[in-house]
C-alpha cells in the first residue's frame, strides 16, 4: 500500500511500472540499461480515490493524463532504477496529496471606497494625457 493521507491509500496492484531508457547522465550505461521509470496509475477507475479527489487530480495532472484517464509519471532524474522508482512514487504521492486538500472557498469582497477613487483618478489622468494628443482645429 502506498499511503497518501490518513484516509487515502493506493494499492500496489493499481500501479503499473515499466522501465525505459533514460536520457541525460549515466555515461555508457544510458545506452545499455533501462533506468528510467514510467509509472502508470488509472485515476478514473481507481477504487482508492474519493470522487472529489479524483476530479481535482484529473485537473491537476494536465498533460500527464491520457484520454483514458491514466496518469503517466516518467522519472529519469537519477542514474539508478531504484532511485527513479522512489522518485516516481514520491511525485505521485505529492500530486494526490495536493488533490486531496480541498480548495479554500472564495469569500466575495467589495472594493473599498479608496480603491474606487484611485481607479477613477487614474482613468481621469489617462484621459487627460490622451486629450493632449488630439490636434486642435486652427483658430480663425
Amino acid at each position: 500500500m502506498l499511503r497518501i493521507t490518513s484516509r487515502i491509500a493506493i494499492d500496489e496492484a493499481e500501479l503499473e511500472e515499466s522501465f525505459i531508457r533514460a536520457s541525460g547522465p549515466g555515461g555508457q550505461n544510458v545506452n545499455k540499461l533501462s533506468s528510467a521509470v514510467q509509472l502508470r496509475f488509472d485515476v478514473r477507475h481507481s477504487p482508492s480515490l474519493p470522487d472529489d479527489v479524483r476530479t481535482r487530480l484529473e485537473r491537476l495532472a494536465g498533460k500527464r493524463l491520457t484520454r483514458e484517464g491514466v496518469l503517466v509519471i516518467t522519472a529519469q532524474r537519477h542514474r539508478t532504477q531504484e532511485r527513479n522508482r522512489a522518485d516516481a512514487r514520491e511525485r505521485l504521492t505529492a500530486l494526490v496529496q495536493e488533490a486531496a486538500t480541498p480548495p479554500v472557498p472564495r469569500r466575495p469582497t467589495r472594493p473599498t471606497r479608496a480603491s474606487k477613487e484611485r481607479r477613477i483618478e487614474s482613468k481621469k489622468r489617462r484621459a487627460a494625457i490622451k486629450g493632449l494628443r488630439q490636434a486642435k482645429p486652427p483658430q480663425d
